[in-house]
């Protein structure tokens, strides 16, 4: 369970997932072992026409140390976005600030209504 180091990565690999959300929470990105994720963007569309929608995001910590610092959460649920309205035929930015997911994090989201929200996380899987 190693940090990957970034001042000397042997790949950076940028990549763009892309689903639809439903009533369960999904995890859409899943961090490899021997690997770091940067997020670099996240936005959900409403791709109904007639009706609003919410959506929630979530990272769940997988128990990765981090190094460097003290007093920190290496475990648990935190929200990017916690039931927040999606107007028809809009979207919402949910991050345009990159942050990094270390490995065994996940990054999930979920809807109020199935189908009417897809969501597009683009990210640089980067590994040592």
């Amino acid at each position: 369970m190693a940090q990957p180091n970034i001042v000397s990565v042997a790949s950076i690999y940028g990549q763009s997932v892309g689903a639809s959300l439903t009533t369960s929470y999904i995890a859409h990105i899943t961090v490899a072992s021997d690997y770091v994720v940067k997020v670099n963007y996240i936005h959900v569309a409403n791709v109904d026409g007639t009706n609003a929608a919410t959506c929630s995001v979530k990272l769940v910590k997988g128990n990765a140390t981090p190094v460097g610092i003290t007093n920190y959460d290496i475990s648990g649920v935190h929200f990017l976005a916690s039931t927040v309205n999606v107007p028809a035929d809009d979207i919402l930015v949910i991050t345009d600030t990159p942050f990094y997911m270390m490995e065994a994090d996940a990054l999930s989201g979920v809807a109020s209504a199935a189908s009417d929200l897809n969501i597009l996380i683009s990210f640089e899987a980067i590994t040592d």
